[in-house]
């Protein structure tokens, strides 16, 4: 009986991972197709419908390459980020002076995306070891000066090597480079969704 359990939690175990390597993978798929679309760096501040708001296409910042990738996936962030900051207001940054959750922005902040999914138990142990980051993980960085930058492991290997490119917008656009290791790493998540 005791190794029918064993057996069984096993299996259970095995099923857990390939689903979340699926996931992983459906998003890292996610994320490389908008690379397809042409979209000009923008910070602006936009008004935008809720839930499933989005600016306008052809803008974007790196937030808007996971909000859109998990868009893709039928996930909204926007409206999770937004559910869980009015219910957890004081639990997110205050960076910006702000009273109360804005639907319009809150997403598409680095550190509030960085909280949401630690939140939500995704975040993994930082680590130099390229076999650590897996299609679909998110990555952060911080480039300086406080400036803070996300992006999504993609399912693309750069050319003779084990690491995987990135999908990011750090001023060209939506694209799929290998900057892993560029900048220093301050977050890695891996966030599932049910399908």
């Amino acid at each position: 009986m005791e190794r029918m359990i064993i057996l069984i939690l096993g299996v259970l175990l095995l099923l857990s991972s390939e689903a979340q390597n699926n996931t992983g993978t459906n998003l890292a798929k996610a994320a490389e197709t908008i690379t397809k679309d042409t979209v000009v760096y923008d910070p602006s501040y936009f008004s935008i419908p809720y839930p499933n708001g989005d600016i306008p296409e052809d803008r974007g910042v790196c937030t808007d390459v996971i909000i859109r990738a998990y868009r893709e996936l039928g996930t909204d962030l926007q409206q999770l980020i937004h559910e869980d900051m009015s219910d957890n207001f004081d639990s997110y940054p205050n960076n910006w002076g702000l009273t109360h959750p804005d639907p319009n922005i809150d997403h598409r902040r680095v550190p509030n995306l960085m909280t949401f999914f630690t939140r939500q138990n995704a975040e993994l142990n930082i680590s130099m070891n390229v076999v650590e980051h897996l299609p679909g993980d998110v990555i952060c960085w911080d480039l300086g000066s406080g400036i803070l930058h996300i992006g999504i492991v993609s399912a693309t290997k750069a050319k003779g090597t084990d690491r995987y490119l990135i999908v990011h917008n750090i001023g060209a656009g939506q694209v799929l480079e290998d900057v892993l290791f560029e900048y220093t790493i301050i977050g890695h998540y891996r966030y599932s969704v049910e399908p």
